[in-house]
Order: structure tokens, then sequence, then C-alpha cells
């Protein structure tokens, strides 16, 4: 207590909650402490500084402030293990103590912020700060990733407007997929032409006069064409049923098309304004009365 001087009090109460605990906690002499593992210590400091909120509000001279928190730091320590009766004697008695330290209206006021705190809940603080808790506490540290940065509100747009465009998008990249794909297929069916003709050439045995029959040559060059047509075959019928999709999505697209929401608000300019549509009116209506005379 020999550092907490009314300048020091002062400033405990200029500071934010938060600093001013930690001045008052230098003030004090303590050590640091972890909040949340020493919740002990961290309502004492509480106590303490809620102290000096008080007697500030209650208008007291500064030098009256440090003695209001040094009464609080006594009383809490005195009182330790004793029933709620002999806490009131105990406050009676350091108020008395206090006597020539405080005028009767600050004493007054002391003593029912003590009736009205202490006393009132002075089972929880005998529980509290009357004995050692066993802490069983978990922290875990967990990453907060703020929401990204808005685009600007010019940039936004209606949201059926938006939902149209991503429906629209998506039946365009359908498209490009399903023309890759008969990209892709088309190279698969070559490589396996070539895989199935190397195969039946390599089956055709060599023959001893280094050249083939009329009939062996014959079978061989159909069995080509066959493959070749079988493999055609199926590139054909993958291409209709391709092009059958793509009709399909083609369809659907325009059918979005048709049914797109207007944009609003509708940009004024693009409307004819009112001065324009009379000044038409009235054009016309000269050039008929010319034409009748």
């Amino acid at each position: 207590m020999a550092l907490l001087t009314p300048q020091g009090v002062k400033k405990v109460f200029q500071f934010q909650k938060a600093a001013g605990r930690e001045h008052l906690r230098r003030l004090l002499n303590w050590e640091e402490f972890d909040e949340l593992r020493d919740s002990r210590r961290s309502i004492l400091l509480d106590t303490l500084y809620e102290s000096i909120i008080f007697a500030v509000g209650k208008g007291f001279p500064w030098v009256e402030v440090a003695k209001v928190v040094k009464f609080t730091e006594e009383l809490l320590e005195k009182t330790k293990g004793c029933s709620i009766t002999e806490a009131v004697t105990i406050l009676g008695n350091k108020l008395r103590d206090y006597q020539g330290q405080f005028n009767t209206t600050h004493l007054l006021a002391l003593c029912d912020y003590f009736h009205n705190t202490f006393i009132r809940h002075y089972k929880l603080y005998q529980y509290v700060l009357g004995q050692d808790q066993e802490v069983n506490l978990t922290v875990d540290h967990l990453e907060v990733c703020a929401p990204p940065q808005p685009l600007p509100l010019a940039d936004g747009m209606d949201m059926a407007l938006w939902k149209h465009e991503q429906q629209v998008a998506e039946l365009s990249m359908a498209e490009v997929q399903k023309r890759t794909s008969v990209m892709l297929v088309k190279e698969m069916l070559h490589l396996e032409e070539e895989h199935m003709l190397q195969k039946k050439f390599s089956e055709v045995p060599a023959p001893q006069s280094g050249v083939l029959k009329r009939e062996e040559l014959e079978n061989l060059i159909n069995e080509a064409i066959h493959i070749q047509i079988e493999c055609l075959k199926k590139l054909l019928q993958y291409e209709i049923q391709v092009t059958f999709d793509l009709l399909d999505l083609k369809f659907q697209k325009k059918i979005l098309n048709l049914n797109a929401p207007v944009p609003f608000p509708l940009s004024i300019t693009s409307q004819p304004s009112q001065d324009e549509s009379l000044k038409f009116n009235k054009a016309t209506k000269g050039k008929k009365a010319k034409a009748k005379r």
C-alpha cells in the first residue's frame, strides 16, 4: 500500500477499466498473474478497483479515495473465515477507526456501500476469497477469420438478375464440357483403333515365302475395315448424343433469356422523356395539317 497515493488512484480512475486495473495492480506491488487461472486474485483486484469507482462517484477527495482502497483491503483480510455476525462487528469497528479520516457524509456512504455489497453477498465473498478453489480450466486458442471485404454497392446487382446470370453461366460451362468430351472421346477411340489394328497385325503369322496369300490379305483388310467402322460407329453415336445434349442446353438458355428479370431500377436515360413525347406528337400533328391543305 506504500505506492498507493492520491495521484496514483487518480490515474487509475482516468484510465479505461483494463488499463486502470493493471495500473492498480502495479500500485499495490502485486506480481503479474493469470486472470483465468487465478480467479481469486482477479476478483480481489476487481473489488479494490470498484471501491475506487465508488469513492470517486460519491465525490471523495483523492486522498480519501486512496484510504477507501486501504479500508477495503483491510476489511477483506480481517473477515476471512468469520461468520456474518462477526463480519458486521468488524465493519463497525473499522468505521469507528476511520472516523477521523472521513467526514460524516462520506463515512455513511462508505457504510452503505459495504452493507449493500460486501455484507449482502458475504457468503459469496467468503467462498471466492476465503478459501482456495480447485481450478479445472481448459483453454483453446481458436483462429477467428474476419469476413471478406465487401464489394462497393455500385458493383452490386439485383438478386434475381444475379441468379439468372449464374444459371446462364452454368449452362455455358456445360456446353464447353460437352464439346471437350467429344475431343477426348475422339482421341481415345483413335488410340483404341491403333491398338486393335496393331494387335490384329501382330497375330498374323509370317508366311514362309514372305508374301501373304490373296485370301489372307483380304481377310486382314476386312478385319481392319471392321475395326475402323466399329470405332467410327462409337464416335458417331457419342457425337449424336452430345449434339442432342447441346441442343437441349441451348434450348434451356433460350428459355432463360426470354424470362430474364428486368434490371431495377430502370435507366432513366433509356426511356423517352415526357417532353420528347410531346414534341413528337406536335410534329406529327403539324405534318397532318400541312397534308390537308
